[in-house]
């Protein structure tokens, strides 16, 4: 009995919906990366209340659902971090809720809400960084993902994406 192929049409029809999901504005480079992008105004009005300034940072967990993985698999799209220290007047145990892209050489995340503990969401501009490369990606990772070392980031404010 000839074996069957799965057809490749799943792919062409999960491929808009998969760029539907990206916030609106952000093109990508040609290795994937997402290019600059600008905060909205709303969300830079709601940083300077809540003592948001650039440049102003706080660990957190970059996969809520990964806490105490080693080590961890990020994949394109939607992504939820948690915050294990105050940034501005967000509390530890805020999520974070944003997009993760893994086209480049090291993975690129950007942060556009925050969810208190105990209050609503509000809109945010933040990324996750790691110095001496441990956002990069390791060489056994799969395309639409990436494997890093570690779980724990740093989350910096911004007032623009680069």
């Amino acid at each position: 009995m000839p074996v069957k192929k799965p057809l490749a049409l799943p792919t062409v029809f999960l491929l808009p919906l998969i760029a539907a999901c990206l916030p609106a504005g952000v093109s990508l480079r040609s290795d994937g990366s997402p290019g600059p992008e600008k905060c909205s105004e709303k969300a830079l009005e709601v940083m300077r209340i809540l003592r948001m300034r650039v440049g102003d940072a706080a660990d957190a967990h970059l996969d809520a659902n990964q806490i105490d993985a080693s080590p961890v698999i990020v994949y394109d799209g939607p992504l939820e971090s948690y915050l294990t220290e105050s940034l501005g007047t967000l509390e530890p145990g805020t999520r974070l809720y944003g997009q993760a892209w893994t086209g480049g050489f090291q993975v690129v995340v950007r942060y556009y809400e925050a969810h208190p503990p105990d209050g609503d969401k509000v809109p945010i501009c933040a990324v996750a960084r790691l110095g001496r490369g441990q956002m990069r990606k390791k060489p056994e990772s799969k395309p639409g993902s990436a494997l890093l070392e570690h779980g724990a980031v740093s989350v910096f404010v911004v007032d623009s994406f680069r």
